[in-house]
């Protein structure tokens, strides 16, 4: 379809393509071969085999694609792309045989990434982070999550918060943004992590919700960060004021944050590496989605996985993400995520496309609009030349995207 936008009457009927509709069933994939996706205004009104188009839909505007495999708009339900500066020497450090502690002592960690955020501009921001977010379009990207945590008092956590707003409407795309201030404890507070997270209760979680900044809020429920009980305290009141609920959980150990999130309504939780039979019996109980991330568990070395085969068993949706972040994991692909989660994580191709697509969409709150081509959806989709869906997943590298259609138009490619 070429480079530029197209434009259609309102009523078209897009044809020509097999259809990855990820609606689950007895087929594979939601495989629809021959598709035919009708669409009014930016909305899926009918999809199936071409051959069987209703004659209602015989009149309407045709697009003919030669070939190849339609899939539901890519999500990228986990992501901290806005921040300011970059890791690279603390990493090259890691490699020179650096260890964690002496990294920290030359200023590195967290902290640097905490220092250069406070000190960039919003357009400085826009500009870094409109890099990253440029690799997931690329890829067929049409809804993320982005989340502070790098700003750690107000003043910054607001202004991440604003501009993961503005980049996503600059960009045409659908953003959900998480704050994230129970991410570490600031250096102003080194030593009173109880009062950090009363300052978040108190302070930071109304001025965000006064500005109408987050959709959700997050937390880091880890030994090296916040308890349990302080993550809950927090996100007793994130809900009161009528935040959704997501969490960084059981990533390094077992610190039963899933299960406190899972009971109070989070959408999701997320890593997950040591989570136990308790923690997915909670997960499941709430249809509470993991979102995996490969990129961390990669880029860090780890050898624990998360237990995939219980999560199956107990019927957990999952997902995946990049989680692009500048000290564990500068990742800005999904189909490389994809890739990671099978050969990594043993999943099946299937469950990785369903895991950037339909249940990501779980995981933000998005499945009425998004995940899926099926009549209601938001027509939000990407074309590939590709034969088999298998294939999207089996690369490592390249990429075969050859258009979009994003609310009911075809953009860019």
């Amino acid at each position: 379809m070429g480079s530029q936008a197209t434009k259609h009457p309102a009523q078209w009927v897009l044809q020509g393509a097999n259809a990855a509709s990820m609606v689950p069933g007895s087929v594979p994939y939601g495989l629809i071969e021959g598709a035919a996706i009708a669409i009014d205004g930016d909305s899926i009104v009918w999809t199936g085999s071409a051959d069987n188009l209703p004659d209602d839909y015989h009149a309407w505007h045709r697009e003919t694609l030669p070939g190849g495999l339609l899939t539901p708009t890519l999500i990228d339900c986990h992501t901290h792309i806005v921040y300011g500066g970059n890791r690279a020497h603390e990493w090259e450090m890691r490699l020179n045989g650096a260890s964690y502690e002496e990294i920290s002592r030359a200023g590195g960690g967290i902290r640097s990434t905490v220092a250069a955020t406070r000190a960039a501009s919003e357009d400085d921001l826009i500009t870094s982070a409109q890099t990253r977010l440029d690799d997931l379009i690329a890829e067929g990207l049409g809804a993320i999550e982005i989340k502070s945590g790098y700003g750690l008092d107000i003043e910054n956590e607001c202004k991440m918060l604003r501009v993961a707003r503005d980049i996503c409407q600059q960009n045409g795309i659908v953003g959900k943004t998480s704050f994230l201030g129970a991410h570490a404890i600031p250096a102003e507070f080194a030593g009173q992590a109880d009062r950090y997270v009363s300052h978040i209760i108190e302070d930071m979680l109304p001025a965000v919700v006064e500005q109408n900044l987050a959709d959700f809020c997050d937390g880091f429920c880890e030994n090296i960060a916040f308890s349990k009980e302080q993550i809950r305290k927090i996100f007793e009141k994130a809900k009161s004021l009528g935040l959704g609920l997501r969490l960084h959980a059981e990533q390094l150990s077992n610190s039963h944050g899933a299960q406190m999130a899972a009971e109070l309504g989070a959408l999701s939780c997320d890593h997950l590496e040591y989570i136990d039979q308790a923690g997915i019996r909670a997960m499941a109980k709430a249809g509470c989605k993991a979102v995996l991330l490969p990129g961390a568990y990669y880029f860090l070395g780890e050898s624990k996985k998360p237990p995939i085969i219980q999560l199956r068993e107990y019927g957990v949706e999952m997902a995946l993400a990049t989680d692009c972040n500048p000290g564990s994991s500068p990742l800005t692909s999904l189909l490389l995520v994809m890739n990671m989660g099978c050969t990594l994580f043993a999943l099946t191709p299937e469950e990785a496309l369903a895991g950037i697509t339909r249940v990501a969409a779980g995981a933000l709150g998005l499945s009425d609009s998004h995940g899926t081509l099926e009549v209601g959806k938001i027509a939000s989709m990407v074309y590939w030349n590709v034969d088999q869906p298998v294939q999207l997943a089996y690369p490592m590298g390249g990429n075969r995207l050859q258009g979009q259609v994003r609310n009911g138009q075809w953009v860019a490619k």
